[in-house]
């Protein structure tokens, strides 16, 4: 399974992105030294696409299939992506506070820590539906992990299309998040004008 290596730190002085969209409460004390050229259209767009990724954690091959898959669903092609990214179990394990990073999330999805409904489910990018209730695992539960987490999330924000009981382990998907309520920052219409070539 190919993984993103590169330091967090580093790749979020090279996008320009703050720490705290992937749950980092680190700062860099780097400056980014930028050369004096201006950025072309397509470095914009390119800058764009690889945010996107490095935020939700996707490799190039899964972008595009979400860029294909949003492209054929109703309505807008670059919030249809956003909702896309923004509803993988990973990240909604991430937003309700049962992870410190969205890389984190992934990787206890991997390890079996979740279900969905009842069931086991250990991919990442499960997109979850409205009405779904996601539960740390029995076994999971009592482990000094956890209540670390817990104790570091516990003042984070739970978005509102999302219900985070962290008392009985659990969390419900409301409903599907509209693009207003994803804050993540980046400008999807030049995603869809990079792919759209």
């Amino acid at each position: 399974m190919a993984v993103n290596r590169e330091p967090v730190l580093k790749r979020c002085r090279s996008l320009g992105l703050d720490p705290t969209y992937l749950g980092y409460d680190k700062k860099s004390n780097r400056e980014v030294r930028r050369s004096g050229r201006k950025v072309s259209e397509y470095g914009l767009q390119l800058r764009e696409k690889q945010k996107a990724k490095f935020i939700y954690g996707v490799l190039e091959k899964p972008f595009r299939n979400y860029y294909k898959k949003a492209d054929r669903m109703k309505g807008m092609t670059g919030p249809n992506l956003m909702i896309m990214l923004e509803s993988r179990l990973d990240n909604v394990v991430f937003r309700l506070g049962f992870a410190r990073t969205r890389r984190e999330a992934r990787q206890m999805v991997d390890h079996k820590a979740f279900t969905v409904n009842g069931k086991l489910v250990f991919i990442p990018s499960y997109q979850v539906k409205a009405g779904d209730v996601i539960e740390i695992r029995e076994s999971k539960r009592s482990s000094q992990h956890f209540k670390d987490i817990f104790e570091v999330t516990a003042d984070r924000t739970v978005p509102a299309w999302l219900t985070a009981d962290a008392e009985n382990f659990k969390g419900t998907v409301n409903q599907l998040p509209t693009r207003e309520e994803i804050d993540v920052p980046v400008d999807e219409m030049l995603i869809v004008e990079l792919y759209s070539k």
